[in-house]
Formats: structure tokens, sequence, C-alpha cells
């Protein structure tokens, strides 16, 4: 098998990215753990358990992270680029929470060493109700990371069962208290329209969310994945399809519930003290990925490795796990910056949307009806606006 995998395209050296690269911006780093101790229904990320992954253990995949970030180093001083601290880094998966903070604390001992840490960095780690006791937090934080994103998605039982969650959401509580008296910042990942979950049943999830003191919640809405075993059993009937028109009052009841336990909004799925991570994607800063399937984003340009793990290791061995590289022109920038900022409060300055060549008579309908508002020289959505951002992205880019 290894004999056929593909070595991987040159690292986005410096003859390959324009040099375009802007100081000023921050940059960030984000780090794959694609382990999962069991696949859920609904999952159709780059994750894998331990049978689908036979011959991989996490103490080697530990060390080609290294690798890859000592070699990631090396292509930036060899690009002629200034060296930037690290202003966020994210570990996610999969379940990060399944590595040892022995491992956590090595990675980020081996950023520190090539980057270096703004002090203030936010340092997040998803974790599993399940792999996220009081004693492991407390070991993470004396690491050093500062903030934890925990994967409840329900606190309903058995929207839980639906979706093959396997933890007790009284679990969850505990670990929000004890992340509190570590001084750790916490966030609630939480997913909507799950079949058979009804409005009561969303409401009261978001309820207990707000309730629990955190200072952050994301929600998404289900997407049903072609492929994945929930697909399946909606296809034969076993579960009932999703809804779109429900889904959309239990974004307002999230929107309501949260926002009247003072976590406002600040992008369509999350509410509460923004995360600075998450504003560096919306924002089109610079962060290097690193692990299988990690996406980076680098002078305006790009680039992402091979998605499954033993092809990565196997191309990083020979030099680099690059899958893909894409050069973002100016056009291209612009309009994924409108796709990207206008899903958020603050919105996007009009003066890009006039770089872009939309007219005041292309937006001004979607003012009239409520949909878009004009604050402080900046294009934004309104409430009403957010269930459609999409489509409004859509038609402002072809009209």
């Amino acid at each position: 098998m290894s004999a056929s995998l593909p070595l991987g395209l040159p690292w986005p050296e410096s003859n390959l990215i324009p040099p375009r690269f802007d100081d000023l911006k921050t940059f960030h780093a984000y780090v794959h753990i694609p382990f999962c101790e069991f696949r859920c229904g609904y999952c159709d990320f780059n994750t894998y358990t331990a049978k689908e992954i036979g011959g991989l253990s996490q103490s080697s995949f530990h060390e080609s992270l290294i690798t890859e970030i000592e070699a990631s180093a090396k292509v930036i001083e060899n690009s002629g680029y200034a060296k930037r601290s690290l202003s966020t880094l994210f570990f996610g998966g999969g379940t990060p929470s399944l590595f040892t903070s022995n491992q956590i604390e090595q990675i980020m001992t081996s950023l520190k060493n090539h980057y270096g840490f703004l002090p203030d960095i936010e340092i997040t780690l998803e974790a599993n109700p399940e792999s996220a006791s009081p004693q492991y937090l407390e070991q993470l934080a004396a690491v050093g990371v500062n903030r934890i994103s925990l994967g409840v998605q329900s606190f309903d039982p058995k929207v839980l069962a639906t979706l093959e969650r396997v933890h007790d959401p009284d679990k969850v509580e505990p670990i929000l208290k004890a992340a509190a008296e570590l001084g750790l910042e916490s966030s609630l990942d939480l997913i909507y329209g799950a079949p058979n979950e009804s409005l009561d049943s969303w409401r009261r999830t978001a309820e207990i969310a707000a309730s629990m003191g955190t200072g952050h919640v994301s929600a998404y809405s289900l997407i049903v994945e072609p492929g994945t075993k929930l697909a399946r059993q909606i296809k034969v009937g076993e579960l009932p399809a999703t809804d779109d028109d429900l889904d959309a009052e239990k974004f307002e009841i999230a929107d309501q519930v949260f926002q009247a336990n003072g976590l406002p909004w600040y992008e369509v799925a999350n509410w509460g003290k923004p995360s600075k991570h998450n504003h560096a994607y919306w924002g089109s800063a610079d962060w290097w990925g690193f692990g299988p399937g990690a996406h980076s984003h680098l002078s305006g340009n790009r680039f992402w490795n091979t998605k499954h793990p033993l092809s990565y290791q196997k191309q990083l061995a020979n030099g680099s796990p690059v899958a893909g590289i894409e050069y973002i022109d100016a056009r291209t920038n612009l309009e994924e910056r409108l796709m990207l900022e206008l899903r958020t409060s603050t919105g996007i300055p009009l003066k890009v949307l006039a770089e872009l060549g939309i007219l005041e008579s292309t937006i001004d309908p979607f003012v009239l009806d409520g949909s878009l508002k004009i604050e402080n020289q900046n294009l934004a959505v309104t409430a009403s606006g957010r269930l459609f951002v999409d489509r409004i992205v859509l038609q402002l880019l072809t009209n």
C-alpha cells in the first residue's frame, strides 16, 4: 500500500508564493489531531478510529507533527518572510483530548521555539466530555492551554443517541466548573436539527448551555453529509429527514436565548466573547495548518495537506505532505472577504464592495427589506438577514 502513496507537492516556498506577505497580519496555527474513539453517525470530518487507521500510533503521529512544525519554520525562513509570533493556537480534530497533556506540551514547545508566542496568545483545545476530566484540564492548564472548546452537541439524551454521541450530558457542568476554577475560558459546541429533535428539546438545550456560565457558544445546523451512517438511515426511512423550516426556527430560538443570557452574537453561528482564532479565519489572516488535511493560508494563498494520516506521514517523510496549492487573485480575495466578513456582526467595509463593483442599487433592496444595514461605513446583516446570508452574498456577486 505505501508504495502507491503520492509523494506530495513541494512546500510553497518563495518561488511558489508571490511576495505579498503583510507583516502587519497576525499569524496563527491550527493542529489537526484526527483520532476518535468512535465515529459518530453524522460525522464526515477527517477523523479516524483505531480500526480505521490500523498501523498508526498516537506516538508516531505526534512525532510527525513536530517534524512538520520544524519544516514549516524552515519554509518561512527560506522564503525571506519576517518571523511573526503566534497570536492563536487551536488543537482541533478528531478528539485532541485523546492526546496526553505531555504530548500537547511538546507540540506547543516546538511551536513556541520555532515561531514564538505573543504574551496574550489564545490556546484552544477541542475536547469531548468523556475525555475531559477535571484532572486532565488541570494538566492542560499547567502546560499553557487557556481555552477549552467542549463538543456537547445537545443536552437531550435522545438527540445524543440519534447523533451517536456517547457522553453523559450531566458531566458537562462539572467540567465547565473545573475549567473556570483553573482559569480556563470555555466554549460549548452545539448542533441543532437532528432527526426527531423537537423545538422544545432544542430550546432546553440552548437554555441549559446558556445557564452554565460559559463565555462562548457555537451552534450549527446539522448537515446530512452523503456517505455517512446518518444519511443512510434517513434514506431507508429509519430516521426522518431534517426540516429546513424547523432549523430556521431553532436558529431564532438559539439567538434569543443566548443574547438574553449575555451572549451577544458576533458571527452567524457564534455567540459570546469572540474567539480570536475564529476571527483570524474570517479576517483573512495568515495561518499554518499542521496535520492531515489541514489547510494553510499564507501571503494571500492557500495550500493543504493530504487527508489520510498514513499518506500524510509517508509524504512528510519524503519531504512534503502538501496535496494542493491555490493562488488567490485579487478578485477572489475580495469575494472571499465578502463571504466571510458579512457573516460577522461588524460586517464588511463599503469600500470593499466598491472594489468588487457592487453598486448601491444592488445593495439598496436588501437594506429596504431589512436584511442588511449600513453602519459606520460597513455593510452588515440584520437579525433576519443572518438566516439568508449565503444567499445574499450570492445575489450581491451575481447581480
